[in-house]
């Protein structure tokens, strides 16, 4: 299914289409507007005190066409470590998505969905063992963030600093509305989150990533990778058959050539599967000449995948392997793993 909640909402216009949409107000109304969706994170727009009779007018008249998006926090669920919290949100036609916020020394990050569920059918991920459900409009994007804008501002702590995109779903399957998200949350009179500070994660969708490139979108780049050859990437990563790895590589290679943005190259960390130091090499061969980052990511228990987590030592190894051949890499700190909020681990579904 890809039925959506509604046609559209405020929250799925950045500020030009808003104002066209407010065709015939001053613009002093549009600001108005805007900076209480998105400095104040407004949830009802009713009786606004500071709204001049001309907007509230307005308001009344398009509240059922153009409504705003406030999801349901159906659960808030906060790691042992007090550094990861899990937000189980019910969206307007009861579907369900997760929203993870991490907390980095004083710094905050917010991990979003772009999907309900995810067709891209990775076997270690939980949403993609779930299939797929539908897409996400850019305000349910946008909305995920305001709800973690929201819960730190309730607990007196800064306001978010990164955003990734690497929550439920491919965001380049989904690659209009993701856009429009970016351009409404990386706007300065408003979130304000700047594109360098935003990150989109797919799993290797050539053509979007492609596209990225042909549009010179400022956002960094992730792309999964988690095999070295085909067939070993294949048998993680079933889109593989799709869009090929030598494809995928060749299409990262176009990207770092019109963008001259380094890429981070995503590899779970699977005991015995993808783990080697020869597979370590294969990896530095085949991304050798690209600016390019490889983020280790141990893997995260899923219901539905046997496979065990590498060892440290392991990591370590396949890590120096890496550097010897001048690539550099990083072994990402696992977050949230006790409240299934760590990399793919999210499936939409209650504790």
């Amino acid at each position: 299914m890809t039925i959506a909640t509604q046609t559209q909402s405020l929250h799925d216009l950045p500020f030009s289409a808003l104002a066209r949409e407010m065709d015939g107000l001053p613009v002093v109304h549009t600001r108005a507007l805007w900076r209480a969706l998105y400095r104040e994170t407004a949830t009802d727009l009713t009786g606004h005190e500071e709204f001049l009779p001309p907007l509230r007018r307005w308001l009344g008249q398009i509240a059922e066409r153009l409504p705003i998006d406030v999801p349901e926090v159906v659960t808030e669920t906060a790691s042992s470590d007090g550094l990861t919290r899990k937000f189980l949100l019910r969206l307007g036609d009861a579907q369900t998505i997760e929203t993870v916020l991490m907390s980095y020394r004083g710094r905050y990050t917010a991990c979003v969905s772009t999907q309900a569920g995810c067709a891209m059918g990775c076997v270690f991920c939980a949403t993609g063992q779930m299939g797929f459900t539908r897409h996400l409009r850019p305000g349910e994007i946008v909305a995920q963030v305001l709800q973690a804008q929201r819960s730190l501002r309730e607990g007196g702590e800064s306001g978010l600093r990164n955003l990734v995109l690497m929550g439920m779903g491919e965001p380049l399957h989904n690659y209009d509305a993701v856009m429009t998200a970016l351009e409404i949350i990386s706007d300065n009179r408003g979130l304000n989150i700047g594109p360098g500070r935003i990150t989109i994660s797919t799993v290797g969708v050539v053509p979007g990533i492609l596209r990225l490139a042909d549009e010179q979108r400022p956002y960094h780049l992730a792309v999964s990778l988690h095999g070295a050859t085909e067939e070993d990437r294949a048998a993680l990563v079933p889109i593989s058959r799709r869009w090929p790895l030598a494809e995928l590589i060749a299409g990262c290679r176009t990207y770092g050539a019109k963008t001259g943005r380094r890429i981070f190259f995503e590899w779970t960390l699977i005991a015995g599967q993808n783990d080697s130091p020869a597979q370590a090499a294969r990896l530095a061969e085949l991304l050798a000449g690209l600016d390019a980052h490889v983020n280790l990511i141990p893997l995260n228990p899923t219901g539905g995948f046997a496979g065990a987590t590498s060892s440290a030592a392991t990591a370590t190894e396949f890590q120096r392997v890496l550097r010897a051949a001048g690539l550099p890499s990083t072994v990402r700190q696992r977050r949230g793993i006790d409240v299934a909020a760590g990399c793919g681990q999210l499936a939409g579904v209650g504790p």
